[in-house]
């Protein structure tokens, strides 16, 4: 049997993919809910990131401990960053990840889900556009279009005109801007993923470093903070579904890398943000927090975001084709 053979019957049936990719731009939605209900429940976001990146950490250690080519792939990873094929600053993206997830235990809880989606996929758009012209990505230098401009300009004024609609004098504007930031920086941390990723020979391995890294900022950042303000939580909450934040973010890593395989990339992230703006307002409709609720601007800034990430995705007709069989090791990797 031929190596392309064996490809392809590690794949999903397209139908299958697209279910997957969505299902995990759900799972991103309810990651936001559970690590803001967390972070709003200990009185204390920054430990609530903590401890939902550390539970991820502990389940991708397990996972790498039964799998030989994530082991071998970190050993790759070093050697090319040995031999300067691969920037050592590629190996912690995890502050991309790190600075997501703390958003989401300092401001989802509060401003809403739905709110708090539409603002991070704004950010991560208009900041993709930049790291994209830089050439940070695996794929090089991606010069700057008028139709990808135009996608980039409509994202930023979705978000602008959601954080003016939302402005009330109970809610900061950092916590509203704090989603803006943490897709910005999330853009990066996808180009250095997909970097090691190519590296390494394993998006298991990019996903490992991003948990290492990310785990122990936020720890840190947990312990200077219970320093200057008195202590950490005393108390944790009972209710075992609040930490599953962890556990989602390593789900929906694995299931993107999984689809990813038969959907390519332009396609996978087209359901996967469907799957979370659509996620996003079932959570704050069926289970809103102590925040906004949905309201008649949150469907509409939704369906342009999309609008948004549909004008900077698609190629263009000169560009270069972007196939079903694009491999794991391109995809965009996030805690």
């Amino acid at each position: 049997m031929s190596s392309q053979s064996r490809a392809h019957l590690g794949r999903l049936p397209l139908g299958a993919a697209v279910v997957v990719a969505v299902v995990c731009g759900v799972l991103m939605a309810a990651q936001s809910r559970l690590n803001g209900e967390l972070g709003r429940r200990l009185g204390d976001g920054f430990t609530a990131a903590a401890m939902s990146f550390t539970i991820g950490l502990v389940i991708v250690l397990v996972i790498v401990a039964f799998m030989r080519s994530a082991r071998q792939g970190t050993r790759h990873a070093f050697a090319e960053v040995k031999k300067h094929r691969l920037p050592v600053w590629t190996l912690f993206a995890g502050l991309g990840g790190a600075v997501f997830v703390l958003s989401q235990g300092l401001a989802s809880a509060i401003v809403g889900v739905s709110l708090f989606t539409v603002a991070f996929i704004g950010g991560q758009t208009v900041s993709g556009l930049l790291v994209d012209r830089a050439g940070l990505g695996p794929g090089g230098v991606r010069y700057l279009t008028l139709r990808r401009v135009l996608g980039a300009v409509i994202a930023l004024a979705v978000v602008i005109w959601s954080i003016l609609s939302h402005l009330e004098p109970d809610i900061p504007l950092w916590m509203l801007v704090l989603p803006v930031i943490a897709g910005a920086v999330v853009a990066a941390q996808q180009a250095a993923n997909g970097r090691v990723a190519n590296a390494a020979g394993s998006a298991v391995t990019s996903t490992l470093f991003n948990f290492i890294t990310g785990s122990t900022v936020l720890v840190i950042i947990a312990l200077v903070h219970a320093l200057l303000v008195g202590g950490l939580p005393t108390a944790l909450p009972p209710e075992w579904w609040l930490y599953l934040g962890g556990p989602l973010g390593v789900t929906f890593i694995f299931g993107l890398a999984t689809a990813v395989r038969t959907t390519g990339v332009l396609l996978l992230g087209l359901c996967s943000v469907a799957g979370q703006l659509g996620g996003s307002i079932a959570i704050d409709l069926i289970a809103p927090g102590s925040g906004h609720s949905v309201d008649w601007t949150t469907p509409i800034a939704a369906g342009l975001v999309v609008v948004a990430v549909l004008v900077v995705s698609l190629p263009g007709r000169r560009g270069k084709r972007i196939d079903a069989g694009e491999p794991a090791e391109e995809i965009s990797l996030r805690a």
